[in-house]
């Protein structure tokens, strides 16, 4: 007798990723965001937090008045932008990170729930959905920021508690998806149990647009701690972010552009290369859009 095979094709191949020029261009900003972070101590030039108020403003390297070592100038306390911009993409990585992880698991186990198993949990949890959605995210997260206090925790379950609800929209409509395939039907004839078919043989199909969805999540999230930092909502002000010094760059724009542009020009590309990223690997990894 012939064997039956129960799984939908995976053809998750590392050929397919190699291939894809969005996912070799958004990664690789990404991984080399990942070493300045982690290395932050040893490839900053200066303290980040060191003042000179004689060096205030200094202009970048090749500017006339640059000053040599501080090659992306200084803020209008003498403080050297290159290091704070190295030491800004830890808040943004461990935001971006850990808050889309985080909303990643709570929405796609809504979602698979409501999509699989459907009836009253597919109600409540549609119905939690909509409700979620009709308060504006942006303001939400102000709002939680302020009453949960600042701090990076803070910024991470507010995004937690808002982006949920985009992974457990598109779970919910991908499992319902999968749950008419043939391979899920053989499944139910044989006798597996529900549970069983919904994590091994559903999940898996699942996960490529999960994987795809978390790194536009990622983007979102480093959008939203910039706006938190903005407004002096997110950490300490004492502590480089992207975001504080663009409101620092904009008080100060006309004599010092460098300090709003070049953390400007970072958030720009980071938000970019997490979307770049997330839309090769939807191409590399889901076998419709290889077809």
């Amino acid at each position: 007798m012939a064997e039956i095979t129960l799984t939908a094709p995976r053809r998750w191949r590392m050929r397919n990723l190699l291939l894809e020029p969005k996912v070799l261009l958004g990664g690789g900003f990404i991984l080399l965001l990942i070493v300045l972070a982690l290395f932050a101590p040893w490839i900053a030039p200066k303290d980040p937090l060191e003042q000179d108020l004689m060096l205030g403003t200094l202009p970048p390297a090749g500017f006339a008045g640059a000053e040599p070592g501080y090659y992306l100038g200084t803020d209008d306390l003498g403080r050297d932008v290159l290091s704070r911009v190295i030491y800004g993409s830890r808040i943004a990585l461990i935001v971006a990170f850990v808050a889309a992880s985080l909303a990643a698991i709570l929405g796609t186990a809504l979602g698979l729930a409501a999509g699989w198993y459907g009836g009253w949990v597919d109600m409540i949890v549609s119905r939690l959905v909509d409700i979620w959605m009709a308060f504006p995210p942006v303001l939400l997260s102000i709002l939680l920021v302020a009453i949960l206090g600042s701090g990076v925790h803070s910024v991470i379950a507010a995004i937690v508690i808002i982006d949920w609800t985009r992974f457990c929209r598109v779970v919910r409509a991908e499992t319902m998806a999968q749950a008419s395939m043939d391979y899920v039907t053989a499944a139910r004839t044989i006798g597996f149990p529900r549970l069983t078919i919904l994590l091994r043989e559903i999940l898996p199909n699942v996960a490529p647009v999960l994987m795809a969805l978390v790194s536009l999540e990622m983007g979102i999230a480093v959008i939203v701690e910039a706006i938190l930092s903005f407004v002096g909502l997110s950490v300490s002000s004492d502590t480089p972010t992207w975001g504080g010094m663009i409101a620092q760059g904009g008080q100060i724009v006309h004599h010092g552009w460098w300090v709003l542009a070049f953390p400007l020009f970072m958030l720009f590309a980071t938000v970019l290369a997490f979307n770049q990223f997330g839309d090769g690997l939807r191409r590399a990894l889901d076998p419709v859009m290889q077809r």
